[in-house]
């Protein structure tokens, strides 16, 4: 089988098993932690609620939490700067906890996945095209958490992964943020887009500086 058809079919599963959790509990958590509700549980608790926030966006990891509603009720009480800087880390600390814990737990499983050459093919191409797929998924469900592992399965360099992850995650933070300390309620879907087209603007003037400043010698053999 070929390496493609095998990432393509553990990105489904990772997909599928995302999907389940939002079947189970998917509703409750929207009825928990979406809408001014949640703004208002935060609001009786700000010492703490900022805790509360950031656990839930770093517990999207595993979890159907609302992530954008989360984000911003954050704005909604701890105004715009603090709502997204709070957003911020704890999307971004979701990220490298899935890409860390397969990128340094998963290489068992990623030998028996494939040979060492087609594991360094893997790894060529996220380091080439993974840092689009990366910012493109961040304001979307289920695709964040998929890219992530993958990722951190492929070994994308952590200096690669980290920018593109900061780039995708920061406007897309700072946009829902920013609609929740002015509007107080969920952003429109409008703002997904905008959450996207920025990011991925950003990554195109940013790409060439990370490849000068990143070493490009023939990838070491993966162990």
């Amino acid at each position: 089988m070929r390496l493609t058809v095998k990432v393509l079919i553990i990105a489904l599963i990772l997909a599928a098993a995302f999907l389940l959790t939002f079947a189970v509990w998917g509703d409750p958590m929207e009825a928990a932690f979406a809408g001014e509700g949640f703004a208002v549980d935060l609001a009786d608790r700000p010492a703490v609620g900022w805790l509360m926030g950031l656990g839930l966006l770093v517990a999207d990891l595993v979890l159907p939490v609302p992530a954008t509603g989360v984000i911003s009720a954050l704005g909604t009480v701890y105004g715009f700067w603090l709502g997204w800087l709070i957003s911020a880390t704890g999307s971004t600390l979701a990220g490298l906890v899935g890409y860390g814990l397969v990128r340094f737990g998963g290489d068992r499983f990623a030998s028996r996945l494939a040979r060492r050459e087609e594991l360094k093919d893997l790894r060529h191409c996220f380091n080439r095209y993974g840092g689009v797929a990366i910012i493109a998924s961040r304001a979307l469900p289920v695709l964040p958490e998929v890219m992530a592992v993958l990722a951190g399965l492929a070994r994308m360099r952590f200096r690669l992964f980290l920018a593109a992850i900061l780039t995708g995650t920061i406007p897309a933070a700072g946009l829902f943020a920013w609609w929740g300390s002015t509007a107080g309620k969920n952003a429109p879907g409008i703002s997904f887009v905008v959450a996207v087209v920025v990011p991925l603007g950003m990554w195109i003037l940013l790409l060439p500086l990370l490849r000068h400043r990143t070493v490009r010698p023939t990838d070491k053999a993966i162990k």
